[in-house]
């Protein structure tokens, strides 16, 4: 009955014909593309901020993360901690290299930047065919969602970038090997570290909506939590360098996002509970 009530309320959304979804789609599509681009356009032309100051900021010892683990060691006494020398030189070996990497920097920056947009514009094309129920229930999820993907964007950039770079530019097989790293493999790490963070950082959002669908329930969760522990740091493994530390780095806040997620479940199914509660005493 209840079912047959919200497919009721959303006829008028559902009356729309198989091209109207196509055209809607395409105008979604557009809108998002340009976002990206006015946003690529803007990180081009700002080249010595974007480039100089952020693609390159964990390639110095004067990025902010060096700075605080140096302070941190002066405090604790510890100085294996500071790291105020990073070992190894960027380079340009092919011709074309250093106008690819603007362009291709360039577009992750806009890709990051519109990021919120962009799931607003999907999102607005998926929630009309969503029941007035679900679209309740995923109130906040635009804004949600960009704040778990800048969280782990940050966390990419300003925790693992830094201390990835730090281990390969120190790591040599014998002291007559320099380090000389080519700009096209520096930006792809960087790059990879952050989208590859941002993206593990979704995982209570994708549990919410497998909850809130009936996929997977508090206690299936719970059941899997050893087998979901090996998954990650299997995940962190192949995401960064060949390095334990930045392996349990990365490893250990997407287990808290799965705790996280483990309680949202439970949350979900104390609400769902209570609603049929109340629909059976009606």
């Amino acid at each position: 009955m209840a079912l047959d009530q919200y497919r009721e309320e959303d006829e008028e959304e559902e009356g729309m014909s198989f091209l109207d979804h196509l055209e809607q789609l395409r105008w979604h599509l557009l809108r998002s593309v340009a976002a990206v681009l006015i946003f690529t356009i803007a990180a081009f032309l700002a080249k010595s901020i974007v480039f100089g100051k952020v693609i390159l900021g964990p390639s110095k010892v004067t990025f902010v993360t060096y700075q605080l683990l140096c302070k941190v060691s002066d405090y604790l006494n510890i100085p294996a901690l500071c790291i105020d020398k990073l070992p190894f030189t960027i380079q340009s070996r092919q011709m074309t290299g250093q106008f690819s990497m603007h362009i291709t920097s360039s577009l992750v920056v806009g890709l990051v930047v519109a990021f919120p947009y962009l799931f607003w514009e999907i999102w607005r094309f998926i929630s009309p065919g969503l029941y007035s129920k679900e679209r309740n229930a995923a109130r906040g999820a635009v804004f949600f969602v960009s704040l778990l993907f800048f969280m782990g964007a940050a966390f990419g950039y300003f925790i693992l970038s830094p201390l990835s770079i730090n281990f390969l530019a120190n790591y040599q097989l014998d002291p007559s090997i320099l380090n000389e790293f080519d700009i096209t493999s520096y930006v792809t790490t960087v790059v990879m570290l952050v989208l590859a963070s941002a993206l593990m950082f979704q995982l209570p959002v994708v549990i919410y909506f497998l909850s809130m669908s009936g996929l997977v329930s508090a206690a299936t969760l719970k059941s899997y939590r050893r087998h979901s522990i090996v998954v990650i740091l299997v995940v962190s493994a192949i995401i960064t360098p060949p390095d334990v530390i930045s392996q349990i780095i990365i490893a250990m806040p997407i287990m808290v996002l799965y705790e996280t997620g483990i309680m949202i479940a439970k949350r979900l199914e104390k609400k769902r509970a209570l609603e049929e509660l109340k629909e059976n005493q009606q």
